[in-house]
């Protein structure tokens, strides 16, 4: 045997064994264990390694939360991580391009995991959902990742991922079979929203925190609809009809605990909202920070963003529209209870105190999960949503 014919075996069996522990060290990531005082957090909580999840993001205050269902069939937060990077500014994306990461309500399956990520460990968002598609947004491979470094995406470390990555396929291996991610700009109080009441996307964001404060009521993830392009949450449509992203909306009901619950919190929001927008210079001088300006600001980010990728010169930031950049918001100084944690053994993640505010009366079982299965039709489960939510 010629001395070229062996290098290229040894070539071809070197490249053989690479792949073999690529392969290796893909699965040894994606089945990392979840650490044991996170183990022991959750049975203290009344929680499963397989109960179901769901994922809260915040980008002001640079938060990604985990919360899983307690044996109550309420949700809890079980960990919160600091984000490393999210690209862009605050308010949704609207272009492949723009650097924007998303803002709204996502879905997560099974299918949307990637353990062989080049970023460590992966999830896709599922950008454009529904209501992205109904506004004609584009982008793709939208995702929460490893490797602290993003262009559109939320980006964690390493170590980040790997735990929020083991929620989730422990969840799926229970028998969730998907699960909600809900991205905000900041934290939707009232005041925070009085802070951006000038803001562009002002709009948008109060659509969202109409999905935001039906959770702080419940601590059940809301059914997410699209109608009208507009998300619509916990809505039953009628009989003979369906939610149609581009369409108006069917006629459509809401239990009536919830109805009303939601209903008192909005006079109280607006209260507070009106006190602080009413203040002198409040709207001007609270700190903010920057916001895309609107889908015109975006195609001038994406056209930026080519030409970067073409070699050209551009400039090193990309294009704004925003005449002022404001001062940058500090941390807020009074915190949700799910923030004001005590940690866990290790740095992350940040095990949670219980919440003590009053929430809407629910069955023990979060009912969409109570019914994914049993084989019922659509309208048959969101008729057994309306009894179970007392309407």
């Amino acid at each position: 045997m010629n001395s070229k014919r062996i290098a290229g075996l040894l070539v071809v069996a070197a490249l053989a064994l690479s792949g073999c522990q690529d392969a290796l060290d893909s699965a040894a990531k994606a089945e990392r264990p979840l650490p044991p005082a996170v183990i022991q957090a959750m049975k203290a909580k009344g929680m499963t390694r397989s109960s179901p999840v769901m994922v809260r993001i915040f980008k002001e205050e640079g938060k990604l939360e985990v919360w899983k269902r307690k044996d109550t069939g309420r949700y809890d937060i079980i960990a919160s991580y600091d984000i490393c990077k999210w690209s862009g500014k605050l308010g949704p994306k609207y272009m492949e391009g723009d650097r924007q990461a998303p803002e709204g309500f996502y879905t997560i399956r099974p299918w949307q995991m990637n353990p062989k990520s080049s970023y460590y460990l992966s999830f896709n968002l599922g950008y454009p959902n529904a209501y992205d598609r109904a506004h004609g947004r584009t982008g793709q491979h939208l995702m929460v990742h490893g490797a602290c470094s993003s262009a559109g995406c939320y980006s964690m470390t390493d170590e980040q991922v790997a735990e929020i990555f083991a929620f989730a396929r422990d969840s799926f291996r229970g028998g969730q079979t998907e699960f909600q991610v809900q991205a905000f700009p900041f934290r939707m109080t009232a005041a925070n929203m009085a802070r951006y009441a000038g803001d562009p996307n002002i709009e948008f964001w109060k659509m969202l925190k109409v999905g935001y404060d039906h959770f702080e009521l419940t601590k059940v993830p809301p059914k997410v609809d699209v109608c009208g392009r507009r998300y619509v949450f916990n809505q039953i449509a009628e009989d003979g009809y369906d939610f149609k992203p581009t369409a108006a909306c069917p006629p459509m009901s809401q239990p009536d605990n919830l109805r009303l619950a939601y209903e008192n919190l909005e006079k109280q929001n607006g209260e507070v909202f009106s006190t602080a927008v009413s203040t002198a210079g409040y709207a001007s001088s609270a700190p903010r920070r920057p916001s895309i300006q609107g889908p015109k600001e975006a195609a001038l980010v994406a056209a930026w963003s080519k030409k970067r990728a073409r070699g050209e010169s551009v400039s090193r930031e990309p294009p704004s529209l925003q005449t002022a950049t404001p001062e940058i918001a500090p941390v807020p100084a009074s915190k949700p209870a799910e923030d004001q944690a005590a940690p866990a053994e290790t740095p992350r993640p940040v095990v949670a105190a219980e919440q003590s505010q009053p929430v809407v009366p629910l069955p023990a079982a979060d009912p969409r999960e109570a019914n994914a299965e049993d084989g019922a039709p659509v309208k048959s489960r969101l008729k057994k949503l309306m009894n179970l939510f007392g309407g």
